[in-house]
């Protein structure tokens, strides 16, 4: 066996020992002996700067990750269902930020956190971006649909109808009564047959003056249109005429078909000096704009009235429309239909049977009242029948519209019903 004089510790060989060997008793032999001790900090790794960036970089951490859950969450919430089952309309009214209408949401109930609402439209770059107008939610719009909405710009639509032959009164009744728009009427009423018979689409809040403006605007721009392409030998002398004729026509029929038959009749008149003698300016000159109530009929003694706009006792047109044409009678007018027709008389059906001379009319009136004798006929034994009294007082007689003259004058009933 080898040695190793110089005690290096190599296996086999115990070191060598320079002090004396002091004997253990049993248990000291068996009690474990004490590792080595963990090496002292450094002064540096107790610094308090190291300690603060220790805590600032920890608490940096916790934050992000704090962050990256709120933006899923919330990104979550955004785009999940809303809580409205039932959907509603929602008003953005001009200038209003994104804060007023977050929380004006989340009061209506369309949306469950106005704060994520902000942050989320924030977050797409839509601050500035969502319109003001009227929008229909949809039942669970998330969030983010209601964003898109109100980005698009895609407002709810209210429909105006103002229909061919409403006077300018009644017109403007019907602009007051609209609830979506706002604003007071004009202290200034627009002259009659100037408003478009048309209608208007519009969001809520558009202003009751604004429909107006736009109504006259258009109006003087389809009658300049039709004026200028009228047939040059017309007895009209300026474009007032022109749409008070129209506006007589207007009143006359509202069969497509007839209405430049219509307006031929009243042209040959003017052209041979007849008066008009058109039913609707009786009622005109008698009720003005607001309209002949429903249950009033036209009375004999009404016919001969002195009023300005009664063409049975006034030469020439009234001095003003009697109501606001529409573009078909317009176009009738401009260019009428090329007949000698003088005459025309309701036919019973809902249109009119027209003349050139007035014996053929006094034959289409005769046939006319005999049409009406027997509906009255035909009235009394149905009421008879039912018990009840169809008896009418005989004073003031309402006008059978088909007067003709058969005394050979130029009079006869050119203007055949009223409406």
């Amino acid at each position: 066996m080898s040695t190793n004089p110089a005690g290096n510790g190599e296996f086999g060989q115990r070191p060598a020992n320079t002090g004396p060997i002091v004997p253990k008793t049993a248990s000291e032999a068996l009690r474990p002996e004490a590792g080595t001790p963990p090496p002292k900090r450094s002064r540096a790794s107790r610094s308090q700067v190291v300690v603060f960036m220790n805590f600032v970089i920890t608490s940096v951490m916790l934050m992000v990750l704090a962050a990256g859950v709120a933006v899923y969450l919330g990104k979550q919430e955004f785009t999940e269902p809303g809580p409205s089952a039932n959907g509603d309309t929602f008003l953005i009214k001009p200038n209003t930020g994104v804060a007023d209408i977050a929380d004006q949401l989340e009061r209506r109930g369309l949306i469950s956190d106005a704060r994520v609402f902000r942050l989320g439209v924030r977050a797409f770059g839509n601050d500035s971006a969502l319109k003001a107008g009227e929008y229909e939610i949809k039942p669970k719009a998330s969030m983010r649909d209601i964003m898109e909405l109100l980005k698009s710009g895609k407002s709810v639509m209210y429909s105006l109808t103002i229909p061919e032959g409403l006077t300018v009164e009644q017109a403007l009744q019907r602009i007051a009564d609209e609830p979506a728009l706002s604003g007071d009427m004009p202290t200034t009423t627009p002259p009659e047959g100037s408003l478009a018979t048309d209608t208007l689409r519009f969001t809520r809040g558009a202003t009751r003056q604004q429909m107006i403006d736009k109504l006259v605007a258009d109006q003087k721009k389809l009658v300049d249109e039709v004026w200028q392409r009228r047939a040059p030998d017309l007895p009209l002398a300026s474009v007032d005429d022109f749409v008070t004729l129209a506006s007589i026509v207007e009143k006359e029929t509202g069969r497509g078909d007839e209405r430049s038959r219509v307006a031929a009749v009243f042209i040959n008149r003017l052209a041979k000096g007849m008066r008009l003698q058109s039913d609707p300016t009786i009622i005109y000159g008698l009720f003005g704009g607001k309209g002949k109530p429903a249950d009033r009929p036209i009375y004999q003694s009404d016919i001969q009235k002195q009023t300005p706009y009664n063409t049975y006792v006034i030469s020439g047109l009234p001095p003003t429309p009697i109501a606001n044409p529409g573009r078909a009678a317009l176009e009738a007018v401009a260019n009428p239909s090329k007949t000698d027709d003088l005459y025309f008389v309701a036919d019973g059906t809902g249109g009119h049977v027209f003349a050139a001379t007035l014996d053929e009319h006094n034959e289409n009136v005769a046939r006319y009242r005999a049409l009406q004798k027997k509906q009255a006929d035909d009235a009394a034994k149905a009421a008879a029948a039912a018990g009840t009294n169809a008896d009418k007082p005989a004073d003031n007689k309402p006008a059978d519209n088909s007067d003709g003259d058969s005394s050979g004058g130029d009079s006869g009933d050119a203007g055949g019903d009223a409406q």
